[in-house]
């Protein structure tokens, strides 16, 4: 049985678009393997949201080439979003490269690999003495980052692991929003949604096989359906979807990411406060606290209006996680404006965030902006703001400490395989004792200390949270 290893960088639509390349392959008979040693075919599927990410997946392939001289009738490939944005040039300096598959044609992944095999097959049979020009056109390499209409509906099955408690299901794909710093329009291409039938239709297949939490994936998630689905008795599509898959018999709970501020309107929140499945967490990225900065990103809302959408939704929603990113150095970024970020992140007591030092991605208008900020003012603000957020992540855990909280039990703890983990509805992590057999399911646990972004804690008997309910 052939087999297959495959990297994954940057974002969780990453992660999905690379299910959908590992399910592709194992019904044609490959094996997923966890090093690239052992594999037949090498993919990585790449990440250009900062240049750290182009680098690490660069660096990955070019010492991967040790393993193409030892053995050369391995596959390698670029998938995603660096070889759209790279596409024919990725092959100049990385003679073993074979292909280059751009973000709307993970489903042809599979086909262009088994072409690959059979070309380098039909040349490892050719007679030395030959001259093989016929069988060398370009390496072998094939490379298409070419649009393809009905991409969106492409990713829509996956493999799942034994007991596997949840699952993301791509709704849409691309992005029309074209903040300054992001070159994801490029990579991506414009917004296009997946119908609300086809999603529910997955959703209720991965219930079938025993997901219990689902999480809604799409660049701008909250914008999902805008320009190919009507509103309905005043909802938009994105509300409907919600709706729709809350009804699935099974769901236990509903997630989705990521979405824009400008995306919560009056029906959204509404439908975080009455859909008791909606996870009671909201991940909405604010980028920067001055509006002057805002602007110049152009993400179409101030300061004061994202502080108001907070209020509005943990006014909805009782105890509701809020989680964020926020770049740091940004072109243009004095001392003041930082001073607002720090004093709107002091303010929120964001539950966590994820703190970006502003990092330039060619073809996008940020990197030609003047007043770029130095590496060391980025560094400084960066690890200043990691303080303040994990000062309130830290505040925020220890007010659950002695609590119990509903965990979904996701298996052994990649730190400690001897206990388990999970996430609450808030997504906190939740580290506890028990029985493997708890993978998948849904479990109470009574919060006896929180450590960083951890909590710890022993699970409920219902005799015990009988008792305990007597008490209270």
């Amino acid at each position: 049985m052939p087999k297959f290893f495959i990297k994954t960088y940057g974002c969780q639509m990453n992660e999905r678009d690379s299910e959908q390349v590992a399910h592709s392959l194992a019904t044609r008979g490959y094996e997923r393997v966890a090093r690239e040693a052992e594999a037949d075919v090498v993919l990585l599927n790449t990440c250009s949201v900062r240049d750290m990410a182009d680098q690490k997946a660069l660096g990955k392939m070019g010492m991967l080439g040790r393993i193409a001289k030892e053995r050369p009738h391995v596959v390698f490939g670029f998938l995603g979003c660096m070889a759209q944005a790279r596409g024919e040039s990725l092959l100049q300096n990385l003679p073993h490269v074979d292909l280059v598959v751009g973000t709307q044609k993970f489903h042809r992944v599979a086909d262009y690999v088994e072409e690959v095999v059979a070309r380098k097959n039909a040349r490892a049979q050719l007679p030395v003495a030959l001259p093989n020009r016929a069988m060398d056109d370009s390496r072998f390499s094939i490379v298409d980052i070419a649009e393809e209409s009905g991409s969106q509906e492409t990713i829509r099955e996956q493999s799942l692991a034994p007991r596997q408690a949840s699952a993301f299901v791509s709704i849409m794909q691309g992005c029309n929003m074209h903040c300054t710093f992001c070159i994801v329009p490029q990579t991506r291409g414009a917004e296009r949604s997946r119908s609300i039938d086809e999603i529910v239709r997955e959703g209720r297949d991965l219930v079938a096989r025993g997901v219990k939490e689902l999480t809604l994936l799409g660049q701008i998630v909250n914008l999902y359906g805008r320009h190919e689905f009507p509103k309905r008795d005043g909802k938009s599509p994105f509300v409907q979807l919600l709706e729709a898959v809350h009804e699935i018999d099974g769901v236990k709970r509903l997630r989705f990411t990521s979405p824009h501020p400008i995306g919560f309107r009056d029906d959204l929140i509404d439908t975080i406060a009455r859909l008791p499945k909606l996870a009671e967490h909201v991940h909405l990225p604010l980028q920067s606290g001055s509006n002057k900065i805002l602007k110049a990103m152009h993400r179409a809302y101030t300061a004061e209006k994202y502080v108001d959408l907070v209020r509005r939704v943990r006014q909805a929603r009782d105890g509701i996680a809020i989680t964020t990113d926020i770049i740091v150095g940004f072109p243009g970024e004095t001392a003041n404006d930082y001073k607002q970020t720090r004093d709107l992140v002091e303010e929120i007591q964001f539950d966590n965030a994820f703190i970006f030092r502003y990092s330039p991605r060619g073809d996008t208008p940020a990197a030609e902006m003047p007043e770029q900020v130095e590496e060391r003012v980025k560094e400084e603000r960066n690890q200043d703001l990691l303080r303040v957020v994990n000062e309130s992540a830290r505040r925020a855990g220890e007010r659950l400490v002695g609590r119990d909280v509903e965990v979904l039990c996701e298996g052994p703890s990649k730190t400690n395989p001897a206990r388990l983990m999970g996430r609450t509805g808030t997504n906190k992590i939740v580290v506890f004792e028990g029985d493997e057999k708890l993978a998948g399911e849904i479990v109470d646990v009574r919060v006896a200390r929180a450590n960083g972004f951890s909590l710890y804690g022993t699970p409920v008997l219902p005799t015990s949270r009988a008792a305990s309910n007597d008490r209270a």
